[in-house]
């Protein structure tokens, strides 16, 4: 059995979702929504066992052989609006999802992602230094507190770009003249300067073994917000040269990430620099863009695990 998990409307969830139906294998979908409506029981008695208990059903945990996880922060599902830590009700939902990420840690079951795989995207210093080591080329990086490391850096580099350092949503933004004064408040806020890369982006999706290969134009300095600069932006299929979809598998692995979105840039030369890898990769964009079968792939990994188990 497979279990789904997450909100109905989310694009990428849906699209697995759909995928999974049209194969018709058995799926259960736990819903961020119906939080405060499931329990789940754990024990450990010579291997892990429990049960998952959602609106009129109960599902033994050893009958999973699959999972797709997509939850969002437990902040922006609708049952739980407007709640916050000390409420009962979010107590209680806060509680079960750390029950559940407990299980997908210690489960034999595929986990697409476990939540210690995608934990280093919760660093960007920390990931970009893994990229580092599995032979992508990166961008010169800085981290600081200090408005003079940054001028420095700046000076060093030409042009630069800073962002967030964690793994939340962040805009990519160039340093301009206008930013001079207001770089002491760096001090308030580790932030990450990185030097930048001119040349074209690429987005690549690694879906177990299949590689998924996206060319991204646009003269936006962050592309998935074009209009913010007067930017266009267009998205089209990218035939991956062999090696470097062995980099982008070898990387996925290393991050023991069985589905991610890695994000490089290729440069007018040709060289090939890594930004990051997304352990949660919003893939319906770029799907829709372009035709390719991402949440199909997704569907197909999860069900040949299914039909693995013995």
């Amino acid at each position: 059995m497979i279990l789904l998990w997450g909100l109905a409307a989310d694009p990428p969830l849906a699209s697995v979702r759909a995928a999974l139906s049209r194969i018709g294998t058995p799926v259960v979908f736990l819903d961020q929504q119906a939080v405060l409506r499931c329990e789940l029981e754990l024990a450990v008695d010579g291997a892990l066992c429990g049960a998952l208990k959602i609106p009129r059903k109960a599902i033994d945990l050893a009958s999973i052989s699959a999972v797709y996880v997509r939850p969002y922060d437990v902040r922006q599902v609708q049952a739980l609006e407007g709640k916050r830590s000390g409420d009962p009700a979010f107590d209680r939902a806060l509680r079960f999802e750390d029950a559940l990420n407990c299980w997908l840690e210690m489960t034999p079951a595929l986990v697409i992602n476990r939540p210690s795989a995608m934990s280093s995207n919760n660093s960007k210093p920390y990931q970009i230094e893994l990229i580092r080591a599995a032979g992508f080329d990166v961008p010169d990086t800085l981290v600081t507190t200090d408005a003079s490391a940054v001028r420095a850096f700046w000076e060093k580099n030409g042009t630069v770009i800073y962002k967030s350092i964690s793994g939340i949503r962040s805009i990519v933004t160039r340093l301009r003249a206008e930013h001079r004064e207001r770089l002491p408040d760096v001090s308030h806020c580790p932030t990450q300067f990185q030097q930048y890369i001119d040349g074209t982006d690429i987005r690549i999706h690694v879906v177990g073994d299949e590689i998924f290969g996206c060319e991204i134009l646009s003269d936006a300095d962050d592309y998935r917000y074009p209009a913010r600069e007067g930017a266009g932006m267009q998205v089209r299929s990218y035939s991956v040269p062999d090696d470097l979809a062995g980099r982008c598998r070898r990387l996925a692995a290393a991050l023991e990430l069985p589905v991610t979105g890695i994000d490089l840039r290729r440069t007018a030369a040709g060289r090939i620099y890594c930004f990051e890898a997304n352990p949660s990769p919003g893939f319906s964009f770029y799907e829709e863009a372009t035709g390719q079968q991402i949440g199909e792939a997704i569907a197909r990994l999860l069900v040949n695990a299914a039909r693995a188990e013995p």
